[in-house]
């Protein structure tokens, strides 16, 4: 880790003529389960890991923000006024720290100086592990320290939320932000996303690991049937409010919602309902299961939520069913499936630590003779989340 800061250190001095002042490291996250609950007021089981966005920073004396990002180096030094609140053409990532910036604001924190930032992550872009939570919420703590602001965590999770509705333009719940914002190490965050109350799980797999597959294919959210799938369960909600009175779907449980499914207007409505329904009522059952110990359990859950993601919700696609459903059939994998928006992106599979080479080699010669390219894996270690790294002194 000290390796990168040393890096950003480096580029930051040739990019800025001076030393950064302070380090700041963000997580990605993964979701054992809760897949599209958590703008449907449902519930929500992610963790951060140890994957992330690194930052080194300092104020200026002026007002301007200027950044830079070794993953963009095409892009060179955005800069901008920090009063500008217009947008950066392109779809600039500049544009989310413009997002946070804006949402800090509107919690009425006021900034006098302008900042310098390098950052660099090594979350693949559009892996569906939250590369851009995991910007939103290191912008945050960068803000919090540098302007040494009072605030707590969850107007940082907010704000990055109101980042990407407001600002970018994605209608993301706020799961991922949280698991960023509260992760802490080998704990997951088992979150109400009706009433932000939430409990930290330990995390005890004993002889199972889990095991990050990435399709390798780019999802962007904003481009993604994201978005409808939003409006398609905001207008179940409103068609089921005139029999029980709710304003989420993760309000219902399932024996509820079966006996009102037949009056929504439509059979794609119906399933992308009863997906929400019944996937907040896997993730209460997968929680049970994990504090007991019971591993087969959770497995099963996590095989049932892809198959509900896959029939119901229609999120997957060829090369996430392919990793999900080879993975499923491997000796020693308890269950697989996709995790974060779907469309692309990543699977887990939790399977015990002797077979993760068997998984590695069965899943990527099946993923590249269907998909026509490989995958790529990782095991998953659970980390802390958004956090103040330390100063610089000494790095360079």
């Amino acid at each position: 880790m000290s390796d990168t800061y040393t890096k950003l250190t480096q580029v930051f001095e040739s990019q800025f003529h001076h030393m950064p002042s302070d380090k700041f490291f963000s997580p990605g996250r993964i979701n054992l389960i809760g897949e599209h609950t958590d703008y449907n007021g449902g519930h929500v089981f992610p963790a951060s890991i140890t994957l992330g966005t690194y930052g080194v920073a300092a104020l200026r004396s002026d007002r301007d923000v200027k950044i830079y990002s070794t993953n963009f180096p095409e892009q060179g030094v955005i800069t901008f006024d920090i009063d500008n609140e217009d947008k950066l053409p392109h779809a600039s990532w500049g544009n989310f720290v413009k997002g946070v910036l804006q949402a800090l604001r509107g919690y009425g924190n006021q900034f006098e100086n302008g900042f310098e930032l390098v950052i660099e992550g090594n979350i693949p872009n559009g892996s569906g592990l939250s590369s851009s939570s995991s910007l939103e919420l290191l912008i945050g703590v960068v803000a919090q320290k540098l302007y040494q602001l009072k605030i707590p965590r969850l107007q940082l999770v907010a704000s990055g939320q109101r980042a990407e509705n407001d600002f970018v333009g994605v209608n993301t719940g706020i799961m991922d932000q949280f698991a960023i914002g509260f992760g802490e190490k080998d704990r997951a965050i088992y979150l109400d996303t009706n009433t932000m109350i939430y409990e930290m799980v330990p995390i005890h797999l004993g002889d199972y690991v889990v095991v990050i597959m990435n399709t390798n294919k780019r999802r962007e959210l904003a481009d993604s049937k994201y978005n409808e799938r939003v409006r398609e369960t905001q207008e179940a909600v409103y068609q089921l409010q005139k029999y029980v009175p709710i304003q989420y779907l993760g309000e219902l449980d399932s024996d509820t919602f079966d006996k009102y499914a037949g009056n929504l207007s439509s059979e794609t409505l119906r399933k992308r309902a009863r997906h929400a329904v019944y996937e907040n009522e896997r993730t209460k059952v997968a929680v049970k299961a994990l504090k007991n110990d019971d591993l087969e359990a959770l497995g099963e859950l996590m095989n049932a939520s892809h198959q509900s993601l896959k029939d119901d919700y229609e999120v997957t696609g060829i090369e996430l069913d392919t990793l999900a459903e080879t993975a499923q059939q491997v000796d020693g994998v308890l269950g697989a499936r996709m995790t974060g928006a779907g469309f692309g992106g990543c699977a887990i599979a939790l399977v015990h630590r002797d077979a993760v080479a068997q998984l590695k080699e069965t899943v990527g010669r099946q993923y590249e003779s269907v998909v026509g390219y490989a995958p790529s894996f990782y095991v998953a270690n659970i980390g802390n989340g958004a956090h103040w790294a330390g100063e610089v002194a000494g790095e360079a």
